[in-house]
């Protein structure tokens, strides 16, 4: 039996398009529509393509995207399940083009199960201490953590500025509002831990706090509370009216 690709134009396996991607107009290529008209308007395929790059000499992209999703019966879910391996089964896609596909939908499941986690508010400094405590339990040595809030103050991420020895770390305040200016938060919450268990603030941790409220409030990113956090309680410098 002669190898698809030497088969008669009338008897391939895929019907060649009559011209490749470039020379499509500019509205029906994938990524200048994405440009133009927003990722809403193209199919399934369509982003395929654009994460194909390139088709084969018989099948542009588009149509490699379609073969694709014809094997899992369109079905995204049923695609996302398929290793890197069985991916490139399909004409014109080879490793490097399936480790691209399933990273892609890897992301957009890890999106999905994001969505999905409940939301924490915070409404006082034990709430801070509760969601902190996972990262900062039984370390034998200093972060500094910033957790940013939305309007409502609702969690949008808490991040580890720096991480130091026993006696300290260092916290650059040019890192912790890049941070959150990044992520378009509202406001901010400072977190460190002191591993010998003494939650009282020191000097440094004083000056440190004014510094930076001062300059959230330039900002318009107001500093909420800076936790201390040690296993056995924290200090909140806004419990103890020190913002």
């Amino acid at each position: 039996m002669e190898p698809a690709d030497n088969l008669p134009e009338s008897q391939s396996l895929y019907p060649a398009p009559a011209t490749g991607i470039k020379s499509w107009a500019e509205d029906d290529r994938p990524r200048e529509k994405l440009m133009a008209k927003g990722r809403a308007t193209l199919s399934d395929a369509e982003l395929l393509a654009i994460l194909i790059g390139s088709g084969t000499t018989k099948l542009t992209a588009v149509d490699v995207g379609k073969i694709m999703l014809q094997g899992v019966g369109n079905d995204l879910n049923a695609l996302a399940r398929e290793s890197v391996k069985q991916l490139c089964r399909h004409p014109g896609i080879g490793p490097a083009k399936a480790i691209t596909v399933v990273a892609a939908l890897e992301l957009g499941r890890r999106r999905k199960e994001a969505d999905a986690a409940p939301r924490t508010t915070i409404t006082c400094s034990r709430d801070i201490y509760n969601l902190i405590r996972p990262n900062l339990m039984d370390l034998p040595h200093e972060e500094f953590w910033v957790i940013l809030l939305n309007r409502a103050n609702v969690v949008m991420r808490k991040t580890a500025i720096s991480r130091g020895g026993v006696a300290g770390t260092v916290a650059d305040p040019k890192m912790i509002f890049k941070e959150a200016l990044e992520q378009l938060a509202s406001s901010i919450i400072l977190v460190h831990n002191h591993p010998s268990g003494n939650r009282n603030p020191s000097a440094a941790d004083i000056q440190l706090t004014k510094k930076l409220k001062e300059a959230g409030n330039f900002l318009d990113l107001p500093i909420l509370d800076h936790l201390i956090y040690s296993d056995q309680g924290y200090y909140s410098f806004a419990d103890e009216g020190m913002l």
